[in-house]
């Protein structure tokens, strides 16, 4: 693999410990609402992209793909009486205008970024192609992998799932609220503990709020392992990637539920 820029004393390309080279970052877009009750957090959008940065410091290899439910959610749209489809649409112009931005704030930091659509946009960003995203990410960028599938009544959770088995990710991120997945809803249920590590199979029998079924079939189908954490603590990213146990870990495996 041809590697061509430093950072951080490592060359991109390069391992950065424990079995991770790539990993994919799935953010919703409500997170980058930070506290604002609509669109985007300037304060919110700049620390999530210095996390990056702390993380293509150790030489790793970063995708994201964003939602875009700050700005319009095609369900929600649909639920108002808009076409499904209609409504899907515009939702995946929401992630390319989350995606911009993100691409603006890494910038602003001094990264190379590239925003990938799934949907046609050239004159402001990249047609999604596998093979140059991958190229992308050799070459030390973040891609930033907007428009979803690209296909309406597909979420943005499985166009994260497609995207990171297609670009050969060791792991996909999912960003929450919440530090992991926990056997009830933690807000309402004080006694709900939380999984350090459990399985797709049972994520899909207990129904686990997690991601969308699709997305987490997909994960399992493809043995892509999958990592729930907490975006508003800030550092997680970082410890993730230096092999910490954070969060909850999504694998194949007859063994890997427990608290």
């Amino acid at each position: 693999m041809t590697a061509s820029i430093k950072a951080g004393g490592r060359l991109h390309g390069e391992p950065a410990g424990h079995g991770l080279r790539r990993i994919l970052l799935k953010l919703s877009g409500e997170a980058l609402m930070g506290e604002e009750d609509y669109g985007i957090d300037p304060q919110m959008l700049k620390r999530v992209a210095n996390e990056i940065r702390e993380v293509m410091s150790l030489g790793m290899q970063v995708a994201v793909v964003i939602g875009g439910g700050n700005i319009f959610r095609g369900a929600g749209l649909a639920r108002a009486g808009m076409d499904r489809v209609t409504g899907d649409h515009m939702g995946m112009l929401a992630t390319v205008m989350n995606s911009l931005a993100m691409q603006d704030a890494l910038e602003a930091l001094g990264l190379y970024a590239r925003v990938m659509s799934a949907i046609r946009i050239n004159e402001v960003c990249e047609e999604y192609i596998r093979r140059r995203a991958v190229r992308h990410l050799e070459k030390g960028r973040v891609v930033i992998l907007a428009a979803g599938t690209g296909n309406p009544f597909f979420t943005t959770d499985t166009a994260a799932s497609l995207r990171a088995i297609e670009i050969n990710a060791d792991l996909l991120l999912k960003a929450t609220k919440v530090n992991g997945i926990y056997t009830d809803d933690p807000v309402r249920n004080p006694k709900a503990t939380r999984y350090s590590k459990l399985t797709f199979d049972k994520v899909l029998m207990d129904r686990l709020n997690v991601m969308d079924a699709t997305a987490i079939v997909m994960c399992r189908d493809n043995n892509l392992p999958l990592r729930v954490f907490d975006l508003t603590k800030p550092g997680e990213l970082l410890r993730i990637v230096r092999g910490e146990d954070v969060g909850t870990l999504v694998v194949n495996g007859q063994d890997a539920a427990g608290d």
